[in-house]
């Protein structure tokens, strides 16, 4: 029986990824022949210490007049195996109809670019005349190829995805005039406080060290080779964080050893955050986020929300989409994982808003795409707009917890200090943030579900001990949720730390005709975890007293969703979501990556529901069609 099991998963193994190849065949016979589009040039531009940047041009050949120039700027590498024409012009080819020469550059330190490459590299100090970082690159880049480039017409674009992202925000601290249209999406803007290595202090363990030992092992952009397919089992045998420098790194990844030396919010963190250096919108910016983007969903709305400040002159606008990270430079985008979309959002987006914003400012081409703040609507499956986000008119509404798992806008009444709800929480078996077996990351041999966990079906977790879960009865009419999510916690551990962690999630009917996969469904739509460590400052962590009732205030960001009648409101909360994060000891220890095996110990966790403690999630709420 257990040969016919492996026989057929490995059937079905092959048959996904023949399908992968298959998909991948059908898009490369789609890609037209870049030799025929573009003449390429390739040049080592220096920058003002006199390091060089390895750079690629390409000029449209049928180009009759001047054109605007897009620049990428990557830490992964622009050159093509055969060294032929980069694979970032497929990236653009939504751009080619406007016409516009392409130039992309390997950052410092990376690939073909000389100097030494250091993660999110920060804004140099202003006293040290000869300092460089990634926007005095930008600017020494522009000024270049403005002076050197044949048959451009002065103006220059800048975007780019990720850490590409947080390049392009970069680019924008000190701006070359040229500059004249950014969009950064989902940047990398602060590495600890929502992004790729920690959450409100909790370490993103899997993705920190996958990531950490890909950029800075000695062997450029190597895959870690793990002896085993499930990452939490893996992660779960390397116990605790000290033997990850003792028996695999070494000591020679300088992110992980960043990683140990800062683990609360220092100025180390501080000095790398993009807003560290970006005060204000002095070049127009499309900030790009999406709903489900598993890695860089904090920075583009943060930058959005930090520009927005200061944003006199309107220069500071936001799309959100329902995709994962990236997603919108990709496929159609009319659905991810199970879920649905109606239509093809991602390829709406960059034909009617991504094109159209490059053309408006470089081309002086057409009109604005959007007036502020576009968002696709989950659950109603529609774009909608408005003049501000979070939206001025929403109302803040609770969804407090109740007894026997019940969820309830209204709040409530008992006095006893004794209501709450308990759960016990062990770091010796933690709860999984996906189904297992959870695979690497980057899998280079199979289709990954890294890309798609934040919409899998949280079902997976509902029968066990350390979960606890609030539900509404069937939704009556439609609940439009459209700005800020935040959970107000009253909660008590017997241990002296915590995490907590939150998720808002939409419960779908027992039975959806029009898809069965989707009877039941548990789909997150706002969520993130909190060290409890930090409730009273991000930089002065402290231990919490055991047994005491202690207030969280958890931000889950915004989110654009209704809940459709018929549908249900959940709330799920527990302690441990691994191994996407660390295991809290739950024993308060000075630096958690030096903690112990004996200071992981179980704790039982109360959340309280009374009167006095009345726990809840605060969502903002908005008249139905509002933004439409």
């Amino acid at each position: 029986m257990k040969r016919i099991r492996r026989a057929m998963w490995v059937l079905a193994a092959a048959v996904v990824l023949l399908a992968v190849a298959a998909r991948a065949q059908e898009q490369q016979e789609a890609r037209p022949d870049l030799s025929k589009l573009f003449d390429k040039g390739e040049v080592m531009i220096p920058a003002r210490d006199g390091v060089k940047l390895h750079t690629e041009i390409y000029t449209p050949r049928d180009a009759k007049e001047a054109l605007p120039i897009v620049m990428m700027r990557t830490p992964y590498g622009i050159s093509a195996g055969d060294k032929g024409y980069s694979r970032m012009l497929y990236e653009n080819a939504d751009l080619f109809a406007d016409g516009y020469i392409f130039v992309f550059q390997d950052i410092r330190g990376r690939y073909g670019s000389e100097g030494k490459f250091e993660m999110n590299r920060p804004l140099h100090d202003p006293k040290d005349t000869k300092g460089v970082d990634e926007s005095t690159d930008t600017y020494d880049t522009i000024e270049w190829l403005v002076k050197n480039v044949a048959k451009n017409n002065g103006r220059v674009g800048i975007w780019g995805i990720s850490y590409d992202g947080f390049l392009a925000a970069m680019a924008m601290v000190n701006p070359h005039p040229a500059l004249k249209a950014v969009s950064e999406q989902a940047c990398m803007g602060d590495a600890w406080m929502g992004d790729d290595f920690f959450h409100n202090g909790a370490f993103r363990l899997s993705y920190g060290f996958e990531y950490a030992e890909l950029m800075e092992s000695p062997r450029e952009n190597f895959n870690f080779s793990f002896d085993r397919f499930d990452m939490f089992d893996w992660f779960l045998r390397l116990g605790v964080l000290s033997h990850a420098n003792e028996r695999y790194l070494h000591g020679k990844i300088p992110t992980w050893n960043n990683f140990v030396a800062h683990p609360a919010y220092d100025e180390f963190w501080k000095i790398h955050a993009i807003e560290a250096g970006l005060k204000e919108a002095k070049v127009p910016n499309l900030n790009v986020a999406g709903w489900w983007d598993q890695e860089d969903f904090y920075g583009p709305m943060r930058t959005y929300a930090n520009l927005e400040k200061t944003d006199a002159k309107h220069l500071n606008y936001l799309v959100v989409g329902p995709w994962n990270h990236g997603g919108w430079s990709r496929s159609a985008g009319n659905a991810l994982g199970e879920i649905p979309f109606g239509s093809d959002t991602a390829l709406y987006f960059r034909q009617k808003v991504e094109a159209p914003w490059f053309a408006y400012w470089l081309h002086d081409k057409g009109s604005l795409p959007l007036k502020e703040a576009l968002l696709f609507q989950t659950g109603s499956d529609t774009w909608t707009s408005f003049d501000a986000w979070p939206p001025r008119e929403a109302k803040t509404e609770g969804l407090y917890f109740g007894e026997n798992g019940t969820l309830s806008f209204d709040a409530p009444k008992t006095e006893s200090r004794e209501a709450f709800d308990a759960y016990e929480s062990d770091p010796a078996h933690p709860v999984p943030y996906r189904h297992r077996p959870v695979d690497t990351t980057y899998p280079e041999d199979h289709p990954g579900s890294w890309y798609t966990w934040l919409v899998q079906d949280q079902r997976f977790v509902n029968d066990r001990p350390d979960v606890a879960t609030w539900q509404t009865e069937e939704l009556q009419e439609d609940v439009t949720l459209a700005g800020q999510v935040t959970a107000k916690l009253y909660a008590s551990t017997t241990g002296t730390d915590s995490d907590w962690v939150v998720k808002l999630i939409d419960v779908y009917p027992q039975k959806v005709e029009s898809d069965w996969k989707l009877s039941g469904f548990e789909l997150m739509i706002a969520d993130e975890i909190f060290r409890g460590r930090y409730r009273n400052s991000y930089e002065k962590p402290e231990a919490i007293v055991a047994g005491e009732v202690t207030p969280y205030t958890i931000d889950l960001h915004t989110a654009d969703h209704v809940f459709l009648k018929g549908h249900r409101i959940m709330v799920q909360m527990q302690s441990t979501w691994f191994p996407l994060y660390d295991r809290n000891p739950q024993k308060f220890v000075g630096n958690i990556f030096e903690a112990k095996e004996p200071d992981y110990q179980k704790a039982t966790q109360r959340i309280y529901r009374s009167k006095e403690y009345p726990s809840r999630v605060e969502i903002s709420v908005v008249p139905e069609g509002a933004g439409r």
